[in-house]
């Protein structure tokens, strides 16, 4: 047990920043420390971050606690190391359901006969020959396997054993749908269990390099993570069920965000480079279900904070987006200010850039991002040759395409496979602009939003300012920026208490947002009918660019808005502030109906409970409707 006056050390690995806070026995915090994310050796940024806290402070730290929205941006960006999944019993219409064609490939998806009924008892056998047979044609090109068979949670006999043949024929790891998760919903088991496998590997790198860093520090003190539901658990059960790690970084926010601020009742916003979090938190607890996670377009069976997540960030994509003209996000690209700042040699291809014709692929410079082992080790011969050539740093991508369009769309296949990332304008290019950052290279900033500005009017048409505005342009993307905030704030105050689910609130969120924006922008206008965001909860806003874009927010929705100190850091700081918490599900079933094979605990169970389970009873056809049915 971790002695609770214990100093410890919360680290925090997000798309952009990697932070580290040190807290003491009063758990104040007495030490931070910011470093960029080095995605492609986690461990370079993570040992920047530790070597400048003070090295007297860190002998002193006896639990070490790790967030990340890494998991949660792999989501909402659509990557992930390469699966096959598994499924036993399922049909068509519920691998449609299950969207794994969408999510995985359907080369990637395998449906063998087998599952069970809703009282346990096997409706086909296993076909053991497919199943061997589909294992080892795909295990030289997967990272991981993930297993989910029809009515596991009531007996996971087919998943056990398709996880045996698994471990006897590969050494992959094998997530089974019935270790994550208990309740009825085959498909969307089925999902959870494929994003489970897919974030495998992240994870394990993202540990690997901590321990990396405190190993050479030697620290030897134990190494937790932050569960999406704001408990911690062990590393190594992280490694086992990583997709319990979604939302891990918005609800080590949520909890650093209130511990910073000193309130037990707020609305919760955390802006990072790729993410925009909400979270409504009273009591000083944030609402957990295992119908909370909504991360982009997938929803897991698992349980988490409440928190709604939006692909916005401060490294989100400015694109054109009819009708309403400018987009935001959700892809994330490298901001061309901070790529200046780490490579400077590309202000002479930007230069170059805007003495040329406009073209669509100005402002694009193409950098490594990932080095997952597995997919490297499977590139076909002209994507090799286009991540070698990224070795020697970022590459102009209107020059590769005219000397070599076949290096041009390699690096394209390269950047949808997550090993690469382009560079683009960003908020945080128009921030710089604007006067309101000054982190990295404004030269470059100024030339990426005068590209941007000249691409929209003459590429796309958008002529809301003069030619070579790049002031105009970037306030265009900031006020995007406010107005994107607004809707998410308001759309998560709707599903607050499941009201958004009671009232069926299609498209009021966007509606209730404009009538605010309005009437921010006239005050004096006195409306018959008029809205209010939180009047009497606060706005806690934390993250990077938080004091960037909130205050403006809080103007225009008249919300009450608070920026506590440490708040860049609120992730780290929550990482160490949560607890262990063990969570038990029982099922309750029919002894006649218990089957063959089943352990035995679960229905030895007071003749009481027994009778009150008898009273809600489903009847077999309506546990199949809910183990089969579809999820949005």
């Amino acid at each position: 047990m971790i002695d609770p006056r214990a100093w410890l050390l919360g680290i925090d690995t997000g798309g952009t920043y990697t932070d580290a806070v040190v807290l003491d026995s009063e758990r104040r915090v007495v030490a931070l420390a910011k470093s960029l994310t080095t995605h492609d050796d986690l461990a370079a940024g993570i040992d920047a971050a530790l070597s400048s806290l003070p090295s007297d402070l860190l002998r002193q730290v006896r639990m070490v606690s790790l967030s990340t929205t890494l998991s949660t941006n792999a989501v909402v960006e659509g990557r992930g190391a390469p699966v096959c999944v598994l499924l036993a019993g399922y049909d068509e219409a519920q691998v449609r359901a299950s969207r794994l064609v969408e999510l995985v490939g359907a080369d990637s998806v395998v449906q063998l006969r087998g599952g069970h009924d809703a009282g346990g008892i096997e409706i086909a056998p296993l076909d053991e020959a497919a199943a061997r047979a589909a294992i080892l044609a795909q295990r030289d090109r997967v990272a991981a396997f993930a297993i989910s068979s029809m009515f596991a949670v009531r007996n996971p006999t087919h998943e056990l054993r398709l996880q045996l043949w698994v471990r006897e024929l590969t050494a992959r790891p094998v997530t089974c749908g019935h270790e994550l998760a208990a309740h009825l919903g085959a498909p969307r088991r089925a999902m959870t269990a494929a994003l489970n496998a897919r974030l495998i590997p992240a994870i394990a790198q993202l540990i690997a390099s901590v321990r990396q860093c405190l190993t050479a520090r030697q620290m030897r003190a134990p190494l937790m993570m932050v569960k999406g539901d704001g408990s911690l658990v062990s590393a190594d059960s992280a490694l086992l069920r990583p997709v319990g790690t979604i939302l891990s970084g918005p609800a080590a926010s949520v909890l650093g965000a209130c511990w910073l601020g000193g309130v037990q009742d707020a609305v919760v916003a955390d802006m990072g480079g790729t993410t925009t979090d909400v979270a409504i938190v009273r009591a000083g607890h944030p609402e957990v279900g295992a119908d909370a996670a909504r991360v982009g377009d997938w929803q897991p069976m698992v349980d988490t904070v409440r928190v709604r997540s939006v692909g916005l960030g401060g490294d989100s994509e400015a694109r054109f987006c009819p009708p309403e003209g400018i987009g935001l996000g959700p892809r994330r690209v490298l901001p061309l200010s901070l790529l200046a700042h780490q490579c400077p040699g590309i202000l002479d291809g930007l230069r170059r850039q805007c003495a040329a014709r406009p073209n669509a692929r100005h402002n694009r410079f193409v950098m490594r991002l990932g080095a997952d082992p597995v997919v490297l080790n499977q590139l076909p011969g002209p994507e090799q040759r286009a991540w070698d050539a990224l070795g020697a740093g970022p590459l102009e991508l209107d020059r590769v395409t005219s000397a070599d369009p076949a290096l041009a769309r390699a690096l394209a296949r390269l950047e949808r496979r997550g090993l690469a990332i382009y560079s683009g304008f960003t908020p945080t290019d128009a921030a710089h602009v604007l006067g309101l950052s000054g982190h990295w290279c404004g030269e470059a900033a100024e030339l990426a939003a005068r590209l941007w500005a000249r691409q929209m009017r003459e590429i796309y048409g958008l002529r809301r300012w003069d030619e070579g505005d790049a002031r105009a342009a970037s306030q265009a993307v900031f006020d995007q920026v406010v107005v994107s905030i607004t809707h998410a704030l308001v759309e998560a105050g709707l599903h607050d208490r499941h009201r958004w689910e009671r009232i069926g609130a299609g498209g009021l969120g966007d509606q209730l947002a404009r009538l605010m924006l309005e009437d921010a922008q006239a005050p004096d206008r006195q409306p018959v009918i008029s809205a209010r965001f939180a009047p009497t909860l606060p706005l806690l806003a934390v993250g990077a660019p938080a004091s960037t874009y909130f205050p403006e927010v809080a103007r225009r929705l008249r919300a009450d808005l608070r920026v506590p100190r440490h708040a860049e850091a609120a992730n780290a700081v929550g990482a160490v502030i949560g607890q262990v918490v063990q969570r038990v599900t029982l099922a309750v079933m029919q002894r006649s109906r218990r089957p063959r094979g089943a352990p035995c605990y679960r229905f030895r169970i007071a003749r009481a409970v027994s009778r009150a389970a008898a009273n809600v009873r489903s009847t077999s056809s309506s546990l199949w409707a809910k183990e089969t049915n579809r999820f949005s």
